[in-house]
């Protein structure tokens, strides 16, 4: 059964320093088979995979985000683009808006673009803060038995798992700073435009966070400071439930090396 997660307030783990070349050894020699890079929004989690990844020859990264395998969600799921350079990345924009993607395709999905990196000499970097769709990666997250799954042989079993660390007062500062530039930079006309698309306003709401509340807004159900406020205490919410999932995943026996992120 998928464990319960309990919604409590723990102390911070202790930074460590990663070594990483140390950890591109493990992967070499084949001590580890992926490293998983994890953390709460706004903990800078992407920029560190990116970077990571730079300093890894043939590493690809595999988003773990459950709103960003939506194409023209954009601005809404922070997918920052930009960022990537010229890393290549597996699993964003890779279904419709509107549709409802599962955790059952992306453990399908995710299992296709691991043997293809791994095919060819490349270094799987999983990066996300969907807590679900990570253990679903990394063997983590049981199944019932009535689902047809991906056969457990091509899923990686020896995931180093690295996760980015900020203190709850610097995240606060983040969510805040970032749901601003998130609206000045046209998230409320994205929606604008995924409506007049032909995407549902309840597909859209059925998302969550941003495309709720910001729906609403464009809607003319919420006037703009009450959007921003329920929205950015939803966002809120949703990182201490990623922390709280994360610590769960500690308590069950993984092992997560949590590095300061600035």
């Amino acid at each position: 059964m998928p464990r319960i997660r309990l919604t409590m307030i723990a102390e911070l783990p202790e930074p460590e320093v990663i070594d990483v070349p140390a950890v591109a050894q493990m992967y070499a020699s084949g001590e580890i088979d992926l490293i998983c890079v994890l953390g709460p929004t706004a903990s800078g989690k992407t920029r560190y995979a990116v970077n990571l990844a730079r300093q890894i020859p043939g590493a690809e990264i595999i988003s773990a985000d459950s709103r960003q395998v939506y194409r023209g969600m954009d601005i809404g799921t922070g997918k920052d683009l930009d960022e990537y350079g010229d890393i290549p990345y597996h699993l964003i924009d890779i279904a419709p808006a509107g549709s409802r993607y599962n955790v059952y395709r992306y453990q399908k999905d995710f299992a296709d673009a691991y043997q293809q990196i791994r095919s060819r000499g490349g270094v799987p970097i999983l990066c996300g803060g969907t807590g679900l769709y990570i253990e679903a990666a990394t063997c983590g997250y049981d199944f019932s038995k009535d689902v047809p799954q991906v056969d457990p042989a091509l899923l990686p079993h020896k995931t180093y798992f690295i996760g980015t660390l900020v203190s709850r007062e610097e995240r606060v500062r983040r969510i805040d700073v970032r749901l601003k530039e998130r609206l000045d930079a046209g998230m409320a006309d994205e929606i604008k435009g995924l409506l007049d698309s032909g995407v549902a306003a309840e597909d859209l709401i059925y998302y969550g966070l941003e495309y709720k509340y910001v729906t609403q807004y464009v809607l003319g159900i919420l006037s703009y400071d009450q959007m921003f406020t329920l929205l950015s205490n939803a966002i809120h919410q949703f990182a201490k439930r990623q922390m709280t999932w994360f610590r769960g995943m500690e308590r069950d026996g993984v092992r997560i090396h949590w590095t300061q992120v600035l």
